[in-house]
């Protein structure tokens, strides 16, 4: 691509600022640096400050390949100035910038804009392969090791923001796009993205990831840590790299050679195609005429076809017609995403990396990040790195030693809701900015692959030999076919396909997730009924006194502000205690033997303490007081029967929650 011509009085400038950072010693092969380094690389940051809206200097110091010759170096070869060290961090940070956030997350659609876009895309891509070295990133790696081993109190606020920095500088160097048809690159090669995860690797970088997302003085740093492990495992398939193994496996030679097989006979017919074409130099029209029988022209004689014809199905007079173009803003949405199986070096320590990262991290680094999107302390949109993070390790879970508990923090209902939310917000912006469509729908392929790899994990929590996991797995699956939020979610989705809006790829998970849906909804209600929800209509409330003349006695108890949003809190803290992963109260007794009132009274009391408690958000107070008068009022099975199975136990005090019940 050619490059647009650059202003010579700013080229100029910014030569000779750059020929003033110094220069690399053949002989010795370092770096040395002149003595106005350090305000050169002040006055670079000082020129990027001024940039306007074409990027003019972004543009010219990637033309320069300043990042190559000079900053790398420096920071390899004079990492004990830690002012030199910070300053050229800091530029380093702001030429790695993603395009699309210098452009905010908005394609420019004017020809010139968007060439200069493309132009900052490819001084990218030029810095990538240089970020491989091992050196620099085990400089790096030091640095931050000596930074995490101070203590807390003792950390300075430049030692935060240095971490915070290399942190940024490798989400950048891993969010710089692939660029497949300069690398020219197959599967089972090193592409320049897996150069650089291995440079990172070889310096111990990993590890040092490993450290923060496990450690609880460095929580602000988890959204960082979140889209740092993205941006590596971003080309990974989770499936394919859990059954990595020590060699290649028999299914993965077979798919090679079916590969090359396909390849072999699409370019024996390509030549076969060209000598039928030089066979033949005349045009079709000298190939022959011919009249096709009982088929009349526009004159009352046979039709005539200048073409051979086999079979009659062929006649067609459209081969030589132009179709007409569909307009762009009605063109079906291309799928963007791309995988591929790296070599298999890469593959085994990417592996070793996130069976760590469930094992000791996950939990906690995901409940962090939610918190942080709870609180509105992350960036906007921030969310699609969670889903992704969703889907990606519960799925590695599922195929490579599957543990429940290592993915518990979003196993839950509360992980349906927010799903659920995220993709009615999603569909939302799609119509309201529609210049952002590719965007948004992309979020929401993101939110509804979160959501189709929690129906996968709750399909094999089924078929797992372990009972707590089964019941665990029909808690959950009562929630979700009880309310009508997540009976409906997919069947609006459905409705709401739009093909210029939603890619084809979107259309073929969300019809995966629902086949896995209506499946777990066969066998769970096993060809009986399922209790669920309806929603009530509002009735009128009658004025005055009742017919008989009496004021209306019996009056209900008020219902709390809002009951969904308040089970909803409660709804995992119960599923915990019903599987015992919860201590119950012990000192609970559902009723007084010294007192005076009737013991059928104590009965109605004993449900009204049950509901407060559930609207208090005491859970564990509310089963534990439902099973002991269970045990004092077994007659009518008003507390349920003494076999009650958990799930119908969870569905009771459900029941009990949202009921109205008369006032004591």
């Amino acid at each position: 691509m050619a490059a647009f011509t650059i202003d010579p009085l700013l080229m100029a400038d910014l030569s000779a600022t750059c020929n003033s950072l110094g220069y690399l010693d053949d002989a010795t092969g370092k770096y040395q640096k002149e003595p106005e380094c350090i305000e050169c690389v002040k006055d670079l940051v000082r020129f990027l400050r001024r940039d306007d809206e074409n990027h003019e200097i972004r543009r010219a110091l990637g033309e320069t390949k300043v990042v190559v010759k000079d900053l790398i170096p420096i920071i390899k070869h004079h990492s004990n100035d830690t002012e030199l060290l910070d300053v050229t961090l800091r530029l380093l940070v702001n030429l790695t910038t993603p395009a699309l956030i210098l452009y905010e997350e908005e394609l420019p659609g004017e020809r010139v804009s968007r060439r200069f876009y493309l132009e900052v895309i490819q001084y990218l891509q030029s810095y990538k392969e240089a970020f491989s070295d091992k050196v620099f990133w085990s400089v790096l790696a030091a640095k931050m090791t000596s930074l995490l081993e101070k203590d807390w109190e003792h950390r300075m606020e430049d030692d935060r923001l240095m971490i915070e920095r290399v942190l940024i500088l490798v989400r950048n160097v891993l969010n710089i796009p692939a660029n497949p048809a300069a690398e020219k690159r197959t599967d089972d090669d090193a592409s320049v993205h897996d150069q650089v995860l291995w440079g990172m690797h070889l310096a111990g970088l990993d590890d040092i990831i490993l450290f923060i997302a496990q450690s609880d003085d460095e929580q602000h740093l988890c959204i960082h840590i979140l889209e740092v492990v993205s941006l590596m495992l971003r080309e990974q398939d989770a499936k394919q790299l859990a059954r990595s193994g020590a060699a290649r496996s028999h299914q993965e030679r077979e798919k090679d050679i079916q590969e090359l097989e396909q390849l072999r006979r699409l370019e024996q017919e390509a030549k076969r195609n060209q000598m039928r074409k030089l066979a033949s130099v005349r045009h079709t029209r000298f190939g022959g005429t011919f009249t096709v029988k009982n088929i009349t022209s526009i004159s009352d004689r046979d039709l005539i076809y200048h073409r051979p014809l086999a079979q009659i199905n062929e006649l067609s007079f459209d081969k030589e017609k132009v179709p007409r173009k569909t307009p762009k803003n009605r063109q079906p949405l291309a799928d963007g995403e791309t995988t591929r199986r790296s070599m298999l070096t890469i593959r085994l320590f990417l592996k070793q990396f996130c069976a760590e990262l469930l094992t000791g991290a996950y939990n906690k680094l995901m409940y962090n990040v939610k918190d942080d999107l709870a609180r509105a302390k992350a960036q906007a949109h921030d969310e699609s790195y969670y889903m992704w993070a969703v889907k990606f390790f519960m799925e590695f879970n599922r195929h490579h030693h599957f543990r429940v508990d290592r993915i518990s923090e979003t196993l839950s209902v509360s992980m349906f809701h927010y799903i659920q939310t995220q993709l009615e917000s999603h569909l939302e912006m799609m119509t309201a900015e529609k210049r952002k469509i590719k965007i948004w729908s992309k979020r929401a392929h993101l939110a509804l692959r979160a959501y189709q790899e929690l129906l996968f994990t709750i399909q094999h929590m089924d078929a797992s030999a372990d009972d707590a996991c089964r019941e665990a797995s029909r808690v959950l699956k009562s929630n979700l076919f009880y309310m009508p939020e997540y009976r409906e979610l997919l069947y609006v989705l459905l409705c709401q396909y739009n093909p210029v809006k939603m890619s084809r790829k979107f259309l073929t998970d969300l019809v995966e997730t629902t086949h896995v849906f209506i499946k777990l909804l066969e066998k769970f209600s096993g060809g009986g009924r399922i209790v669920v929800k309806q929603k009530r209509k509002a009735k009128k409330k009658s004025r005055g006194r009742r017919p008989g003349g009496g004021a209306a006695d019996g009056a209900s108890r008020p219902p709390p502000a809002d009951p969904e949003l308040t089970w909803d809190g409660l709804s995992d803290e119960l599923s915990a205690a019903l599987q015992g992963a919860r201590p119950l109260p012990e000192d609970v007794l559902p009723f007084d033997a010294a007192s005076e009132v009737p013991l059928e009274q104590q009965r109605t009391e004993a449900m009204l303490r049950i509901q407060d408690l559930l609207r208090a958000g005491q859970p564990t107070g509310a089963l534990a007081l439902i099973r002991a008068a269970r045990e004092v009022w077994p007659a009518g099975d008003v507390f349920g029967a003494p076999d009650i199975a958990p799930e119908d136990e969870f569905l009771a005090l459900r029941e009990i929650h949202f009921a109205q019940l008369p006032a004591g």
